[in-house]
């Protein structure tokens, strides 16, 4: 076992002699040498390791309506990272050559926990972003990595599909302070057949993390013409979302492109995003963004209560901006959700790549706590 394999806790042993790993619903069961779909988590004796600890495919700081978050501490940076491999089998994976990544050389940056918490804390990064892949697949690194991060005061976000079982699903939000969730379409035709999951199983991730966490969470869905775009879906999508989550849950639409395995799909036209915005609004979701477009009007946020323009924003970049430092309404004093701390950031719409160097995985470093971590 190299230092970037650690033994893992979710997975149990079958009587044909194979082991089942117990991580997601996808339930890879293996025999001694095989991977998971992941890739990651492979079988290694009788138990189930983690092949990528302390290991990345890039480190970069970010602002971190990126992720996308809107509502949590605006304008700051967050330091982003992840590893290879998916859990899932998304065919417009606009992420492939990390996620459906199959080769270790695509791992070439490695830095322990405290060394990525220190990196965040460096450059002023007010969190650490799980992103690129899912971190559902290095739940033991991750975790690790929040246990590092707060104890320098940084906050975690998760970006992920929330396809997850619900033990190691306990333990990994244990560790998380924000989390964009994607919420890829609203018909299980749509999982099985373009993700190659359960839509179910993510509808419980949302309402676990909405109803059993105090977690920050926002979603996004990716619109691709002619797939998941009808207004029959996105009425039923967000009226189940202001019902079993919430209205103050934000979500963002935002435009495919072409990619992957999915190069027969034009991109996703501006209006579509603007339609599905109207329909969320109009189901009473009273945060609907546009993304991956330039749209000053539906990438910004007004007061629910009183109308008036409290965060301007163009893509990534923060313009006009009236809430106080608590995140209260400047205009009727009318408090916003979301999680507001200090004044607003200013790191704009940079990206900084990030080169780790000279830092090495801790031997015994995937022990982890499970006790709650508060935000």
């Amino acid at each position: 076992m190299d230092r970037f394999t650690v033994p893992t806790q979710y997975w149990h042993q079958l009587d044909d002699g194979r082991v089942q790993c117990d991580v997601c619903p996808r339930a890879c069961k293996l025999r001694d040498g095989q991977r998971g779909v992941c890739f990651v988590r492979a079988r290694e004796g009788d138990g189930v390791v983690l092949t990528t600890y302390g290991r990345s495919s890039g480190f970069c700081v970010d602002p971190i309506e990126k992720k996308p978050l809107n509502h949590y501490l605006p304008g700051s940076a967050v330091f982003s990272f992840g590893t290879a491999g998916c859990n899932l089998a998304c065919r417009f994976c606009q992420n492939w050559d990390i996620s459906k990544s199959k080769e270790i050389d695509t791992l070439a940056d490695e830095a322990s926990p405290e060394a990525i918490a220190r990196a965040a804390e460096e450059h002023g990064c007010r969190s650490v972003a799980f992103t690129y892949n899912d971190p559902t697949i290095f739940l033991e690194y991750a975790n690790d990595v929040a246990d590092a991060c707060h104890e320098l005061g940084v906050k975690t976000v998760a970006v992920t599909a929330g396809y997850i079982c619900p033990e190691p699903r306990a333990d990994f939000y244990a560790h998380i302070d924000a989390a964009n969730i994607d919420l890829k379409a609203f018909t299980q035709d749509f999982y099985r057949h373009t993700c190659a999951a359960d839509l179910d199983a993510v509808l419980e991730t949302l309402e676990y993390v909405a109803h059993e966490t105090d977690i920050w969470m926002e979603l996004t869905t990716l619109l691709i013409p002619g797939l998941n775009d009808s207004d029959r879906e996105l009425d039923e999508m967000t009226t189940w979302v202001v019902e079993h989550l919430g209205p103050d849950v934000p979500m963002h639409f935002t435009a495919f492109h072409p990619d992957f395995k999915m190069l027969d799909r034009p991109p996703t036209p501006p209006a579509t995003l603007r339609r599905a915005r109207r329909i969320a609004m109009g189901n009473g979701v009273r945060f609907a963004y546009t993304g991956n477009v330039h749209d000053g009007e539906g990438g910004s946020t007004t007061c629910p209560d009183c109308g008036e323009l409290v965060i301007e924003r163009d893509w990534y970049r923060l313009g006009e901006y009236r809430l106080d430092d608590t995140g209260h309404c400047l205009g009727c004093g009318s408090q916003l959700p979301g999680v507001f701390d200090g004044p607003v950031g200013t790191w704009g719409g940079r990206r900084l790549p990030v080169v780790m160097s000279g830092s090495k995985p801790r031997p015994g470093a995937h022990t982890r706590s499970t006790r709650k971590v508060s935000s």
